[in-house]
């Protein structure tokens, strides 16, 4: 399966909407020079339409709802979370993808996606699909650096770097693509014990964007991985259902990463690094879709919404769906295009304060 990771954050309904002006978007807007992504597919604007991979999403019906209708690799219908703050920041609309050889370095200096679909916190969740690592992705982000500073001078760049918003997100893959997949890292882990190193995982690959110049961080916690529509198909249990066990699985993840970003932000000097719970928001549009102006959100869009994702979508494509405005999830792993916008409304109210 190529792709199971997203990108989630807090109560929406109570707080300001941000991409429309209200609250700290703002405050924010000018203040920030730059939106710098790290992760998955939740976050990969394009970048593995440019390395030898199966996890791609250049094709239709990814991309239908994307201005021009066109397929740029990202796993949604249109837009991405990422793309959605970039816009609320006053930055440009869509964050261009580093590996893309048609962007040039002034085009990345307003922001750039790092990530890569089938990537995880776990190195060998990347290799898995030959996806770009973690690792490797803080590798180019000090590349990138350094054609800004060339670019642009030393203080220039600089400022850049120490001004720009950061977002990571992943992990999802980590689970439903590895470790409760395959064998390799359970004999290694207990369950706990993997949660505990996947969290160390994120803390490291923190500390090392801090130690290349990164001040304003995010990290995004899991989203409810037993309601994604793959995980009902899959549940044998209660097929249908959400696997409440996965859920668990998310949520003492989260607590783990929640208490690792309040360290860190303690710890780092100059830094502020922000917990985004946005295993919240979705479960609520997930169990409450009406609410949100959505009419399902047990299936997917694309196929038959159960168990299509990547390049399955597009073999299935006659099945999609007419409105994917009406879906919580695109396909049966990513979320759509209107559920991404609520996603980094949220985001955004929870990142806000730290943009002044």
């Amino acid at each position: 399966m190529p792709c199971v990771h997203l990108l989630l954050a807090v109560s929406f309904l109570m707080m300001p909407d941000l991409l429309h002006g209200g609250g700290g978007g703002g405050v924010a807007a000018g203040r920030v020079p730059a939106l710098i992504v790290f992760g998955d597919s939740t976050a990969d604007t394009g970048n593995n339409n440019f390395i030898q991979t199966l996890a791609r999403g250049n094709y239709p019906p990814y991309g239908r709802d994307y201005a021009g209708g066109v397929a740029t690799g990202r796993f949604s219908n249109g837009r991405l979370p990422a793309d959605f703050v970039s816009e609320a920041l006053g930055l440009p609309p869509a964050v261009p993808a580093y590996l893309d050889p048609g962007h040039g370095i002034h085009q990345l200096a307003s922001g750039v996606s790092l990530a890569s679909a089938g990537a995880g916190l776990d190195e060998t969740t990347a290799q898995m699909l030959s996806a770009v690592t973690l690792a490797q992705q803080i590798e180019h982000f000090k590349e990138y650096k350094a054609r800004l500073r060339r670019a642009m001078g030393g203080a220039a760049a600089d400022r850049i770097i120490r001004r720009s918003l950061y977002l990571f997100s992943a992990g999802a893959s980590d689970f439903l693509g590895n470790y409760l997949l395959y064998p390799l890292r359970r004999r290694r882990f207990t369950l706990p014990e993997y949660e505990a190193y996947l969290a160390g995982a994120a803390e490291a690959a923190v500390r090392a964007a801090h130690g290349l110049g990164a001040r304003r961080v995010t990290v995004a916690g899991l989203p409810p991985l037993g309601c994604l529509p793959l995980q009902r198909t899959l549940n044998a249990a209660r097929p249908g259902e959400c696997n409440w066990g996965l859920n668990a699985v998310a949520r003492r993840f989260n607590r783990r990463l929640r208490a690792a970003a309040r360290r860190l932000d303690g710890e780092l000097p100059g830094a502020r690094v922000v917990y985004v719970d946005q295993y919240r928001v979705l479960a609520d549009m997930i169990a409450k879709p009406w609410q949100y102006g959505f009419e399902n959100s047990v299936r997917g869009c694309c196929g038959t919404g159960t168990f299509e994702t990547g390049v399955l979508c597009s073999i299935d494509n006659a099945l999609s769906c007419k409105n994917a405005d009406k879906y919580v999830f695109f396909d049966a792993v990513h979320p759509s295009q209107r559920a991404y916008k609520i996603v980094a409304n949220a985001i955004l109210n929870a990142t806000w304060h730290i943009l002044k």
